[in-house]
């Protein structure tokens, strides 16, 4: 089952390059113009996913796929990596795959020449991991 953290995820990355999410049963449109802010996502990201959410918005799915957000956060559906792209798409636990991954209609991607989208970082955390390997490596040496 895909988690709410991972469809957020799935979310913002192709929000990153610049897909739209369809709203209102295909009335309307949502792209936050910030998606990450520091160490979490951006206040304008989480009022699009909680708008998103809510029942009266109808379906909601990122533009040019059928999968709606609805259904993702059902025990039917995992995110897991693009075969050709490497970003994170739906994929059905049971049964056939999704037909078509959200990158078919951009020309530009995969571009390795670009930084992929990604997931807000704790700064902090990580520079935490990176001293706590390094005093492991120094332990290390002298013993």
């Amino acid at each position: 089952m895909a988690s709410q953290q991972d469809v957020k995820r799935y979310l913002a990355y192709w929000f990153q390059l610049g897909k739209k999410v369809v709203i209102d049963n295909g009335a309307a449109t949502l792209q936050p113009q910030k998606v990450i802010a520091g160490d979490r996502y951006s206040d304008e990201f989480e009022q699009c996913w909680q708008r998103i959410i809510l029942p009266e918005s109808g379906d909601c799915y990122i533009e040019g796929t059928r999968e709606t957000i609805a259904e993702l956060l059902t025990p039917g559906w995992d995110v897991s990596p693009c075969a050709r792209c490497d970003m994170p798409v739906p994929v059905k636990n049971l049964g056939m795959p999704p037909l078509v991954c959200p990158c078919f209609d951009l020309t530009t991607w995969p571009n390795t020449e670009l930084p992929p989208p990604r997931s807000p970082v704790n700064n902090e955390e990580q520079l935490k991991a990176i001293r706590d390997r390094l005093l492991n490596v120094v332990k290390s040496t002298r013993e």
